[in-house]
């Protein structure tokens, strides 16, 4: 892989600087910010490959940045926080957020989800095709992009890569840890809980009618599955 560019934003400097040196270290370009406001202006100029979040920061909190971000960029979003309550994390991924990891946390574990979320983005050389055609939705595999009727839907990393693993096996049925184990792979705050989040924001984004699904159907008491019934 490629060397990686990370940002890391973090109103707390010490913060900043440790995991800075810490990821140089291991091989990684690292920008940081102090605040929402500067984050924003360093992805757009830097486009960076990753983004390390923390959620409370004075003026624009994490949330907020995540949402903006979300508007125009897909890239993987891990949040960084000290608060424990499992609706703190699941607004982390109904914002469009990758990864929650708490503070304080360990150095080789945040890389290893660092690795991992890289790892499943950026794999644009092991797909198959470059892109899926099912009726007005189109995947475009080698970037990470999805367009319905036409029109650029705004998907956050992990959506786009549950999307794609459910779209690449048409009519095949995945249990939630299944796709928990696929997408996520290391363990990550929420867990199948994560991907009832994420396959609710799909249908929010892909359907006509998110609660009659076309495209992303539920199989009772098995899972999920990506139908081609009615494309």
């Amino acid at each position: 892989m490629a060397k990686k560019t990370i940002l890391v934003v973090d109103d707390e400097e010490g913060i900043r600087i440790l995991i800075q040196l810490y990821l140089e270290k291991k091989g990684y370009f690292v920008l940081t910010a102090a605040n929402g406001e500067d984050a924003l202006h360093i992805v757009d100029r830097e486009e960076p490959d990753l983004i390390l979040l923390d959620i409370e920061m004075p003026g624009m909190d994490g949330f907020e940045v995540c949402w903006e971000i979300r508007k125009k960029r897909t890239v993987p979003i891990l949040f960084l926080s000290v608060r424990r309550d499992v609706m703190d994390k699941i607004k982390c991924f109904e914002l469009g957020g990758d990864d929650y990891v708490i503070k304080p946390f360990d150095y080789a574990e945040l890389e290893a989800r660092i690795q991992a979320n890289l790892r499943r983005y950026y794999k644009d050389d092991q797909l198959e095709s470059d892109l899926l055609i099912y009726g007005d939705l189109k995947i475009h595999l080698d970037r990470y992009m999805c367009y319905l009727n036409d029109q650029l839907v705004p998907l956050s990393a992990k959506e786009v890569q549950l999307l794609i693993l459910l779209a690449q096996h048409p009519n095949q049925v995945w249990s939630a840890e299944q796709l928990y184990d696929h997408i996520w792979g290391v363990d990550s705050a929420g867990e199948i809980q994560t991907v009832k989040v994420h396959i609710s924001h799909l249908r929010r984004k892909l359907e006509k009618d998110p609660t009659n699904p076309k495209f992303i159907q539920t199989v009772r008491g098995l899972g999920y599955v990506f139908s081609t019934d009615d494309v």
